[in-house]
């Protein structure tokens, strides 16, 4: 018998979180995520601020390693340790984020980090230039872009599907901020209104930014202008809870983005209508397996996901037969999927592909964010985007 070489399977990648322990959102997600395809475990985490939060949670999630402090988790898993985490997840306040990314981007840990990418633009400028001076990773989970649904709207827009772009209209409603509940203990609220550590903005920072890179993303079109008005509807609540903003798109296209966190009745209605000269295209969130497309003169076609005839990049993001609902978690999990792998290219020696959004991505969404607020405030006059 010749000799039969041995090839070693991948290891499962090994990450870290910091936040998101015990009555917050969105650090569950993340880890869930990050787990599905089985290809990383969460091993570590510094949940939380109080040390007893963060054992407890730590101890919660049935963790290897549990840290009271994220400086010292970035110290000890960097290159101090051979079972040290390949990657981090970034779950706290918007005000930790460039902290937290800065400490393990210097330890040398790649990072995903929960939008936005930090509290203000020059926070962003500097989380930039750290990345770009290499050679770790970075992503920024704006999720809606993981729907195959999206990823299939965005293939028929460059190849020409629609034609040329003329009107796209997004819109984000929610009612859960219709009352002052962050004077009533709600933990999310009371950071999410709270400008010390939410930025500028509060809807528009929080739901509005998600809006605006789906229509980059979807259009592949950049935001050239904005004129915005920023409203605040519950008395003594310190940022917007609800926004109207005209855009001006790359090459002509006019769009309206419309946000609120008081529409009362509305969960989480994240919708987009692009229109062009051939056909239009409407994509709705809360029923996200379904792309319509509305093409001139002829009936509307219902899209679904699973289904052959979509695109491969669409199909590449699709885990179950068509008719089995996917959702939030699953396009949360395609932004981790996206990344490990680019993380197993660099491990190899290879160049990433960056298929999903990344720091640069951030730093547009924090502008826009700035953008909005000083338009709004000087009266709802037209402002160039910054490049």
């Amino acid at each position: 018998m010749g000799n039969t070489a041995i090839v070693k399977p991948p290891r499962r990648l090994r990450a870290g979180i910091v936040g998101g322990g015990r009555g917050a959102f969105i650090g569950s997600v993340h880890r869930m995520a990050a787990e599905l395809d089985g290809q990383a475990r969460v091993v570590a985490g510094a949940l939380s601020s109080d040390p007893r939060i963060a054992r407890e949670s730590a101890a919660a999630w049935l963790l290897e390693r549990a840290y009271t402090s994220y400086l010292e988790m970035a110290s000890s898993e960097g290159a101090r340790r051979d079972d040290g985490i390949d990657f981090v997840i970034i779950a706290t306040p918007n005000d930790l984020h460039c902290p937290v990314a800065r400490a393990f981007l210097e330890a040398g840990i790649h990072v995903v980090c929960d939008k936005p990418l930090a509290l203000t633009v020059a926070e962003g400028e500097e989380l930039v230039r750290l990345v770009e001076a290499g050679p770790r990773l970075f992503a920024l989970t704006h999720a809606y872009t993981g729907y195959p649904a999206v990823r299939q709207a965005r293939e028929m827009v460059s190849a020409g599907e629609l034609g040329e772009i003329r009107k796209v209209m997004v819109e984000y409603t929610q009612d859960w901020l219709m009352e002052a509940v962050e004077t009533r203990g709600n933990k999310q609220a009371a950071w999410r209104t709270d400008p010390a550590r939410a930025g500028l903005a509060g809807c528009v920072g929080d739901i509005g930014t998600h809006c605006a890179n789906l229509v980059e993303f979807v259009t592949g079109r950049r935001i050239e202008a904005l004129c915005a008005e920023l409203s605040t509807f519950v008395p003594g609540r310190r940022l917007d809870d609800d926004a109207s903003i005209l855009l001006r798109l790359e090459g002509g296209a006019k769009g309206t983005l419309s946000c609120s966190q008081v529409a009362c009745g509305e969960e989480n209605r994240l919708s987009i209508r692009l229109y062009g000269s051939r056909a239009g295209l409407e994509w709705h969130q809360e029923e996200p397996n379904t792309l319509i497309h509305k093409p001139a003169g002829k009936p509307w076609a219902r899209l679904r996901t699973g289904h052959g005839y979509l695109s491969a990049s669409a199909q590449a993001l699709t885990r179950v037969p068509a008719g089995h609902p996917e959702g939030y978690l699953e396009a949360f999990a395609n932004i981790y999927r996206r990344f490990i792998e680019d993380v197993r290219r660099v491990q190899l020696g290879q160049a990433p592909v960056h298929d999903y959004p990344g720091v640069r991505d951030g730093l547009r969404g924090l502008r826009f964010v700035a953008q909005a607020v000083e338009s709004s405030r000087a009266g709802s006059v037209w402002l160039r985007s910054a490049s």
